[in-house]
């Protein structure tokens, strides 16, 4: 939405940005608050109050500026003592207090600003109900959901039903950062905005990271007038107050004005975040004002980061499913190695078995000058083309377009049967690619808005406000395939990787077989990056590639001539010689996991021993392949911690509170805890096996912090069971929860 930043252009201060720079309007500077509630600044030790909303002496009956947070009456300072010893810097801590005189009773929140000091926000408690029931059944089914789709399809159901909004809206963001609704909930007689789009400029980056921080915000009443800080600036810092896990902080009027202009009324977001990344947003709309009680906010965000990791565990399986298909394609090769002297004729003989796991309509493999293919694909002299651009492009990773044509011109006549293109390399040798395509598919995008058009131009040009048109804008996009999914991508990583490991072994295959060409397949072998090791039939080791001799460092110089010198480099010697011994005398494969020993310590590889027949008894050698195992040992010991911080956590845990709240707090975190382990269970070992720790680090803090935040509703409930309560006439009526 705005214009890149440049040196000599500060950001625009709260208030003061337009559509051209609100890209970096400093949000979480706000200096202001909404009106329902009151925030207090407190400096340490004395918990004096430096800083306070305009509001603050009206609203607790009593001066509060310079004042001992103590001597405003009640028992605020006291519910706070216990909890100063906490971080308080990414969570704030809730609780139920009174202050003043009069004892009235408010749902506080405490955190650490950036800075120093402590920021307390206090609101008056409207009327909520028992929650548990309806969180503990929301979180089953959360859990039971089997696909993303279905969950958020639910998670909307679940939304307005504890929140009570007119409208939920699930809203997803896509890799250019344009966001699209999913799943809705509404009010019958409102306009439906299912399958809107939105243009990545109606939430600005600033706006983004804020979401990831603060994971639930709210506007209470689109009219309000904001409340001052007084002094504006922090006397702690002489600065604005950082005020981004703010509950009460003001709202950026170009997004007040931008929600003014879709009618809105009030508001709730709560962020979905998977794997540490802003996956979308839980949106929720009233057309009226509307309060919402902490324990209800409370609830939305324990909701979300539940909902979150029930995303990352269903979008992990689907990636293992792929895993199986590759696995299973991988062992045909393998067996057709064995059976036929080649690889190919399984890569294609079933070409379902290609195509869909990455739901292409053609296929392609260029491999030693020949080209084999299924399904619809460009002809051969386009083909060959391609393989030579393909070749221009980084090693090392898949090359993936959506719009060939557009995005590479001399391919345009490619684009309706091929429009989208994903390729991995087979070999490190030129010219060698697997690549999958997709057609070109015209389609309709349903916008909330004009895209092109997100701002209004006054009389004056640098007068600009949001669009003030949200009816649905359609536009026809062309020459681009269905988008390749991050899963889409892994999947074709892990059958390059498999492909690679099988044209390794093949071509290792054919050493042994063709003497003739020993010198060209040296070469192919050598520069292989997988290491292996290749023995005559006697067990003479005729070749160890570079990648073997990596290895060992500083041992390079050490001739291997027989497969037996490889036993001192390995720590289990014994075991090793006996299954060597078993290879080489009965020519039985071996399959196992070995310690290599190097100077800088012990590493795990899987080795791979396979005898080589010209007929069923007659042995040409022999092919050892070796996998570094410490990404997958790595994985081994984040599960173990894992399942070791979540049974901690949950011990640490278990028996906060007393009696029934007791009862109810184990009830409700062995459902976090649940959703928690079934998704470190789904995250399987895909392709990015080094990414699988991780993952699971994600999974467990986001399990962490579903607990926090459930401690504090209990205990808030807790608190608020227990005792008299006092409320004045403006502490709010009853509200329908629905």
């Amino acid at each position: 939405m705005g214009q890149a930043p440049t040196a000599s252009s500060a950001p625009p201060a709260f208030g003061q940005a337009d559509l051209s720079n609100c890209e970096r309007e400093q949000i979480h500077l706000a200096a202001s608050i909404q009106p329902h509630g009151a925030l207090l600044l407190l400096e340490e030790p004395a918990l004096a109050v430096v800083q306070a909303s305009a509001n603050a002496s009206a609203m607790l009956g009593t001066e509060v500026l310079g004042r001992p947070l103590a001597a405003l009456g009640g028992d605020v300072a006291a519910r706070i003592a216990p909890l100063l010893r906490q971080p308080l810097d990414a969570i704030p801590a809730a609780m139920r207090c009174t202050v003043s005189a009069g004892a009235l009773a408010f749902d506080a929140l405490l955190h650490r600003p950036a800075g120093g000091g402590l920021i307390l926000e206090l609101e008056r408690p409207g009327a909520a109900p028992d929650l548990s029931r309806r969180v503990e059944r929301a979180l089953q089914q959360i859990l039971s959901a089997y696909s993303p789709r279905m969950l958020c399809e639910e998670a909307a159901r679940i939304f307005r039903d504890i929140a009570g909004y007119d409208r939920v809206m699930v809203y997803r963001f896509d890799d250019d950062g344009h966001g699209e609704v999913v799943a809705e909930q509404r009010r019958d007689d409102l306009e439906p905005y299912l399958g809107n789009r939105y243009p990545a400029s109606d939430i600005p980056q600033i706006a983004r990271r804020l979401y990831v921080r603060n994971r639930v915000r709210v506007l209470v009443d689109i009219g309000y007038t904001p409340v001052p800080l007084e002094p504006r600036l922090s006397p702690i810092t002489g600065s604005d107050l950082d005020m981004s896990l703010c509950s009460l902080r003001s709202i950026s009027p170009m997004h007040v004005q931008y929600l003014q202009n879709m009618g809105v009324g009030a508001t709730l977001v709560a962020s979905l975040m998977v794997g540490g990344r802003l996956w979308g947003l839980v949106s929720c709309h009233h057309y009226a004002p509307m309060a919402v009680p902490f324990p209800i906010r409370a609830a939305c965000e324990l909701l979300a980061e539940a909902i979150g990791t029930r995303i990352a565990a269903l979008e992990s399986f689907v990636q293992a499913q792929a895993e199986l298909a590759v696995r299973r394609l991988e062992q045909r090769m393998i067996e057709a190695i064995g059976r036929e002297g080649d690889w190919r004729g399984a890569l294609f003989d079933q070409p379902q078995t290609l195509l869909q796991p990455l739901n292409a309509n053609g296929a392609v493999l260029l491999f030693e000058g020949q080209v084999l293919s299924a399904g619809e694909v460009p002809g051969t002299a386009e083909l060959r083309d391609l393989g030579a651009w393909l070749d221009t492009q980084p090693r090392g990773s898949v090359v993936a377009r959506t719009a060939l044509g557009t995005e590479e011109p001399r391919f345009a006549a490619l684009t309706p049967g091929a429009a989208g293109l994903l390729a991995t390399p087979v070999s490190e040798e030129p010219g060698e690619w697997l690549i999958w395509f997709r057609p070109e598919q015209v389609q309709t995008v349903i916008w909330g808005g004009d895209p092109f058009k997100p701002v209004i131009v006054g009389n004056d040009p640098t007068q600009l406000s949001p669009r003030r048109s949200f009816a649905k804008w359609h536009q026809v996009v062309e020459g681009t395939a269905e988008h390749w999914t991050p899963t889409d991508l892994a999947t074709a990583r892990l059958i390059g990787d498999t492909v690679t490991d099988v044209v390794l072994q093949f071509r290792a295959v054919r050493m042994l077989i063709a003497l003739d060409q020993l010198d060209q397949v040296r070469r192919q072998v050598g520069a292989a990056d997988q290491p292996a090791v290749i023995a005559d039939a006697e067990g003479r080791v005729l070749m160890a590639n570079a990648a073997f001799g990596r290895l060992l460092p500083g041992r390079q110089e050490v001739p291997l001539e027989r497969l037996a010198d490889l036993l001192p480099h390995f720590a289990d010697r014994a075991d090793m010689a006996m299954r060597l011994r078993d290879l080489l005398q009965n020519g039985r494969s071996w399959r196992g996991e070995v310690t290599l020993r190097t100077p800088d310590g012990e590493k795990p590889l899987l080795l791979r021993a396979d005898p080589v027949f010209s007929a069923p008894d007659r042995v040409l050698g022999f092919v050892f392949l070796f996998t570094d195992l410490a990404d997958r040992k790595a994985v081994e010991t984040a599960r173990r911690r894992f399942q070791e911080g979540i049974l901690e956590g949950q011990r640490l845990r278990a028996g906060p509170l007393e009696s029934k709240s007791d009862l109810v707090f184990r009830t409700l975190l062995q459902a976090v805890v649940e959703n928690a382990q079934l998704a470190a269970l789904e995250i399987t070992e895909g392709v990015e096996l080094s990414r699988i720790p991780e993952m699971l680090e994600q999974v467990r803090a986001s399990a962490a912090r579903a607990a926090e935040v459930l401690e504090g509703l209990i205990r808030h409930a807790a608190q608020e069971s227990a005792g008299p309560e006092s409320r004045g006439p403006d502490a709010g009526g009853e509200r329908d929860p629905r």
